[in-house]
């Protein structure tokens, strides 16, 4: 998935109120991005470092830049934009590129399920059981080459793992996936010590018959791709 507009550099001044952020343009000016991550964006948003945004023109939004990646200045890259993964999983799904759901020829996203929640997709095909699977972006990463979820306490990702063992005993595949937006790690483990409930639910979703996958990605200021399956330990 290419981004619509070419991203820019910028320098990380702070990130506050969660979705906001002060930056510093290569020409010196200061701006304020729009941060799209609700997380803690643990190692992620250090002041000073070198970021990249997408601007834009449109009228209607008040922030004229949106903050994209993180820069590790050794040629790894991490998207921070949670937004992001479901558009790209969406491209891949509908062409089949992702073999462990390549059979399925409908793709639905946000489709009501479970209590007051949506699905990021339900695909459907005759012949097979209903596949609802549940995205998850990765950024966080704590040991070299492995990427961790959650990095905060998510009492809503508790509740989905809840939902998706309701959907595995009813006979249908429940799928999490967790999509790894960073380019520097071969691995994904859960973060149990960050979120203990979350890593019991995970654990007794699992149990229950839960299918988790995981992907890495492909990251540069022009696109994000969808790369290669990683083990979930």
């Amino acid at each position: 998935m290419r981004f619509q507009t070419p991203l820019i550099p910028a320098t990380l001044i702070r990130r506050y109120k969660r979705f906001l952020a002060d930056i510093r343009l290569e020409d010196g000016r200061e701006v304020t991005a729009h941060c799209a991550n609700p997380g803690s964006m643990m190692g992620l948003a250090k002041p000073g470092m070198r970021i990249w945004v997408e601007p834009n023109d449109d009228p209607k939004k008040k922030l004229k830049y949106g903050w994209r990646l993180v820069d590790h200045e050794n040629g790894h890259f991490t998207g921070v934009d949670t937004s992001l993964p479901n558009r790209a999983l969406r491209a891949a799904l509908m062409d089949r590129e992702i073999p462990e759901l390549a059979e399925y020829e409908t793709v639905r996203p946000e489709q009501k399920y479970g209590e007051n929640s949506r699905i990021d997709f339900l695909m459907q095909q005759d012949g097979l059981p209903d596949a609802y699977v549940e995205v998850k972006s990765v950024t966080l990463s704590r040991q070299v080459g492995v990427a961790e979820f959650p990095d905060s306490v998510t009492a809503r990702g508790a509740k989905h793992l809840g939902e998706l063992t309701q959907i595995a005993n009813q006979g249908h595949r429940a799928v999490l996936l967790y999509l790894v937006q960073r380019t520097d790690c071969e691995t994904v483990t859960i973060a149990d010590d960050i979120d203990p409930t979350y890593a019991a639910a995970y654990q007794s979703a699992r149990g229950a018959g839960l299918e988790c996958i995981a992907y890495d990605t492909a990251i540069s200021p022009q696109q994000i791709l969808i790369r290669n399956r990683l083990p979930v330990e």
